[in-house]
């Protein structure tokens, strides 16, 4: 830190290296000084920034740097990384990505490092951000998101159980987001004649922390807690979304009606795969699905669920495995 006190005079000593800059959410101020760094000498891959929050939730959007920065989301462990073995799942599922937490020795030391995180973040992280926000005010809030895991958004809901208005629940929402701790999936608006649902799906991104928030610390408790289907269903997109292609669009889809289908793609032909995920060994879409499916004239459709066979269900809708979950990285 007390290199970047005159951040710009340092830096400019290295302006024939790579400087890496860590914990960037820790000094927002260091914006405006890159930014005239990167426009003296404009060129490429002078600095590697690394940060846990969204640079819109970091700096000011006067401070911006666009046309001079490229954003990619590391993302924690994913099962593309660690592979499909039926251990690795189990362990990825209960434990979640962060490094510390997936590899501690046993399941009790990964929830008590997980258990700090969720504090330290709450106590510190935030309010680096500027977040003035109680932490216990927080914590309840983002508690409650890990009870609605897979539901639609209700901020009015909410906004009541916390006392506080929904503009303010949707704001906590957004806080939430730009951290990368929730996922905002949103809904299909295509111009079909079906009454739509238009508020998105909320799912914690780290199926860790997720069980961690519901104190759900073993394996034995996750099987038998009422989350346990939410729960798979938000850790299977979090891994069809790092493997899909990334030009391809992706919604859930339901309707007034019923119809409902838990995550769709477009490809950028226009094609829409249906993807439904079960967390049972007998995967049995249903009418909700077939509905679904007939309305956006799917092309083509899978069924995720934990079993170790993959099978055909209808002429062009397939039971997968967990196991060859990789094969939809190379849908067309």
């Amino acid at each position: 830190m007390n290199k970047l006190s005159d951040a710009e005079l340092y830096l400019q000593q290295y302006s024939d290296r790579l400087i890496i800059i860590d914990e960037i959410q820790r000094l927002p101020d260091l914006f405006p000084v890159l930014r005239a760094l990167v426009d003296q000498n404009r060129r490429s891959g002078r600095f590697l920034i690394l940060g846990s929050a969204s640079p819109d939730l970091i700096r000011q959007p006067s401070e911006s740097l666009a046309g001079r920065i490229i954003y990619h989301e590391l993302t924690p462990f994913t099962l593309d990384e660690l592979g499909y073995t039926e251990p690795i799942v189990k362990k990825r599922w209960l434990r979640g990505g962060y490094p510390i937490s997936y590899l501690s020795d046993n399941d009790t030391i990964s929830y008590t490092w997980r258990e700090s995180f969720i504090q330290t973040y709450l106590e510190r992280d935030f309010p680096l951000l500027g977040i003035r926000i109680p932490a216990i005010q927080l914590r309840r809030f983002w508690t409650m998101l890990a009870h609605m895991h897979g539901k639609i958004w209700n901020a009015s809901q909410i906004a009541n159980s916390l006392g506080v208005s929904p503009p303010t629940a949707r704001n906590y929402l957004d806080i939430l987001s730009d951290s990368f701790l929730v996922r905002q999936l949103l809904p299909y608006y295509g111009n079909i004649k079906k009454r739509l649902v238009k508020s998105p799906k909320i799912y914690l991104r780290d199926s860790g922390i997720l069980h961690t928030l519901l104190n759900i610390s073993n394996t034995e408790i996750l099987y038998s807690h009422p989350i346990v289907g939410s729960s798979w269903e938000g850790f299977i997109i979090s891994q069809l979304l790092e493997i899909l292609p990334t030009n391809w669009q992706k919604f859930y889809y339901r309707t007034s009606a019923g119809a409902e289908i838990d995550l769709i793609t477009i490809s950028p032909e226009n094609t829409v795969t249906a993807i439904e995920i079960k967390y049972s060994l007998q995967p049995k879409p249903t009418i909700g699905f077939w509905n679904a499916f007939e309305d956006l004239s799917c092309k083509q459709g899978f069924v995720i669920y934990p079993g170790k066979e993959s099978y055909p269900l209808h002429s062009n809708v397939t039971a997968l495995s967990i196991k060859h979950l990789q094969q939809l990285s190379q849908l067309s």
